[in-house]
């Protein structure tokens, strides 16, 4: 987080107090800084056909005019990183998080080569505002002359680009720079409340998007996190690093890991990559990402075995794991 921006939200927070998870209702717009994602801007006359070359979505499809999510994966075809991938100004950008910038900015140099390819972290020079909330459009358009429709559409302006997320309830991030982002974060708090990155995670969760970290790399094949399913794989596009192991599990047989949303009652926060059992203690799928419910406990993304989820009598860390339903079909 830069200096500046770090400055603003202290004093902002001091007349606009960040709130818990249980102070919000679905009916509330919230407002989130979302300094804990990273940004690597891909750049140069190559950049498209390298980057092509190396995730599992056609980066083609970057017109900057929508978004998409899109796997980089080994070449056994184990995620390494997940990102939400967009053109913005000219450039190709990749978010995730930001504990993944230098180790996967630093492996993508490796396969530079001669291309004419530049990578950057660009995480402390473009601030990133979250937002959800049913009023989320009506705020927008305070700021911005055209606000995206459907989700992975993008919309960039003069002070900032918009891409709308998907989910049940209208969720937005405003990507800017640090001389707009207090006039946008100022409009939009006097109607929202302010939240901590904790809950934009849980809205993540419910919103069924997985997510890689440090220590889930290479745990999962792209399909068991589901990132078919949110057409973050495209299988036309040609090679990529891992592509045979991918393409394979498309088309040779059913998937059967999937990811599940799940809720989990324990005091104790299950962290990405803890291991999922069944009543035999026998280990049948992996945590992907979690944080606190708003009724307690903790609601949580897990890759598990689809055998064992019909099984039932699934627990982490000896805490019940009760299964619920996603946003999506699985």
């Amino acid at each position: 987080m830069s200096l500046q921006w770090q400055q603003f939200l202290l004093e902002s927070t001091q007349h606009n107090p960040i709130s818990s998870i249980t102070e919000v209702s679905e009916h509330d717009n919230v407002l989130c800084d979302l300094s804990h994602l990273g940004l690597l801007e891909i750049n140069g006359a190559d950049a498209y056909t390298f980057l092509q070359g190396q995730v599992t979505n056609d980066v083609k499809q970057l017109n900057g005019e929508r978004a998409h999510y899109s796997g980089y994966c080994n070449p056994k075809g184990r995620l390494l990183a997940l990102f939400l991938a967009f053109a913005h100004r000219n450039h190709l950008h990749l978010q995730m998080p930001k504990a993944l910038i230098e180790p996967i900015a630093k492996r993508l140099r490796m396969y530079v080569m001669r291309s004419q390819v530049t990578i950057l972290d660009v995480s402390e020079s473009i601030i990133k505002i979250g937002l959800q909330g049913e009023n989320a459009t009506a705020l927008l358009n305070k700021l911005f002359a055209s606000v995206p429709k459907n989700a992975y559409e993008l919309a960039t302006h003069d002070n900032g680009t918009i891409i709308k997320l998907p989910g049940n309830r209208p969720r937005f991030e405003i990507l800017t720079e640090a001389e707009n982002a207090p006039r946008i974060w100022q409009t939009l708090a006097q109607q929202a409340k302010t939240v901590n990155a904790q809950y934009w995670e849980w809205l993540e969760i419910q919103a069924g998007i997985p997510e890689v970290y440090p220590a889930t790399q290479e745990e999962f094949v792209p399909q068991m996190l589901n990132l078919d399913l949110l057409d973050g794989i495209n299988f036309k596009k040609g090679c990529y690093t891992g592509q045979e192991i991918v393409a394979r599990t498309h088309y040779l047989g059913t998937v059967k890991r999937r990811t599940q949303l799940a809720h989990i009652d324990t005091s104790a926060q299950p962290n990405a990559g803890d291991d999922v059992v069944n009543s035999n203690q026998e280990i049948v799928g992996k945590v992907v990402r979690c944080a606190p419910a708003q009724n307690g406990g903790y609601d949580l993304l897990a890759e598990i075995r689809l055998e064992s989820v019909e099984a039932g009598q699934l627990n982490v860390n000896g805490h019940i794991l009760s299964i619920q339903q996603l946003p999506y079909k699985l």
